[in-house]
């Protein structure tokens, strides 16, 4: 059985990232999708909110489940017997950006990526884009799954609510 990874930080999931995961699903036996954390980011939903949001944008597709991951994507994607990841490409600058994490993923684990070129109607889509909309009052629904306008929305006011610290 074949097993494909999907990897992101998906805070929040678009529809771009939906329309890559649907496609893996003719690729593979089983998608994965590994929900991971970006260090380098401060992340506005959850690991577990956003674990939650892509299942329920998946439910309907037999084939496909979420995870949290944890550590490594390489050791993760091997505890399921998988060998490959799939990554999204909107643009040239993607490509570069993904291509030196295939290495290091390649290198680290063996791990193959195959890239699946954004459609292009989606390729302006980012979830860095979604959640400055949304900041700013967009509607975001016709750019994210079910659930995700809501989510989004509580946890900014939850930010613009939490109290600053101050150093001194």
């Amino acid at each position: 059985m074949s097993v494909g990874i999907v990897p992101g930080s998906f805070d929040p999931i678009t529809l771009g990232h939906l329309d890559i995961v649907q496609r893996a699903r003719g690729l593979f036996d089983e998608v994965i999708v590994g929900v991971a954390t970006n260090h380098t980011k401060t992340p506005l939903l959850s690991v577990e909110e956003r674990v939650r949001l892509i299942a329920g944008a998946v439910a309907d597709l037999t084939n496909v489940r979420v995870m949290a991951v944890n550590g490594l994507l390489v050791d993760f994607a091997h505890s399921f017997g998988a060998t490959v990841l799939v990554k999204g490409v909107r643009s040239a600058r993607d490509l570069l950006t993904e291509d030196v994490q295939a290495q290091v993923n390649y290198e680290l684990g063996a791990v193959e990526t195959v890239f699946l070129p954004s459609r292009p109607g989606l390729a302006f889509l980012s979830s860095s884009i979604v959640v400055e909309m949304a900041a700013n009052g967009a509607n975001i629904a016709s750019f994210v799954p079910d659930g995700v306008p809501d989510a989004v929305s509580e946890a900014l006011a939850a930010r613009r609510d939490a109290p600053t610290r101050t150093t001194g």
